[in-house]
């Protein structure tokens, strides 16, 4: 979970601000402990999509982090804005996070992460393609 092995994403997180980094850094982190803690879910492929860290599973819908200088202040994990992925977060979590459209959690500089409930949101993403079947309430 420490190191980057992907020197395209690695390089990606080197130009972030310090303190962004630090914090897309643990966006990561739990991306990748939830991962491991998903019976069945095999390896998650760090890559670059559209320029940003991006997280894939095998059965999953992928999942982005990033930092973008026309907000300074705020970070944000995307999602697959053709799914009903934020939609469910929203319903599921309404006032624990605070969202971009159909797309994204957005957390502000000095944000307390309720990392439970991201985990949750990863977990739903990670798993998306056995579950999006089922009533968006219903994951």
């Amino acid at each position: 979970m420490g190191t980057i092995e992907n020197m395209k994403v690695a390089a990606v997180f080197e130009q972030y601000p310090a303190n962004m980094q630090k914090k897309l850094l643990f966006l990561r982190q739990i991306i990748l402990e939830t991962a491991l803690e998903i019976n069945g879910i095999g390896r998650v492929e760090e890559t670059l999509k559209w320029g940003e860290p991006s997280y894939v599973s095998k059965g999953g819908s992928t999942i982005r982090i990033d930092w973008k200088r026309r907000r300074p202040q705020q970070y944000a994990m995307y999602f697959n804005c053709n799914t009903k992925l934020v939609d469910t977060f929203k319903e599921l979590f309404r006032e624990k996070f605070n969202y971009e459209g159909n797309r994204a959690i957005v957390f502000n500089d000095n944000d307390e992460i309720p990392v439970d409930e991201l985990k949750q949101c990863i977990l739903f993403s990670l798993t998306y393609h056995s579950r999006k079947h089922l009533p968006m309430l219903g994951l």
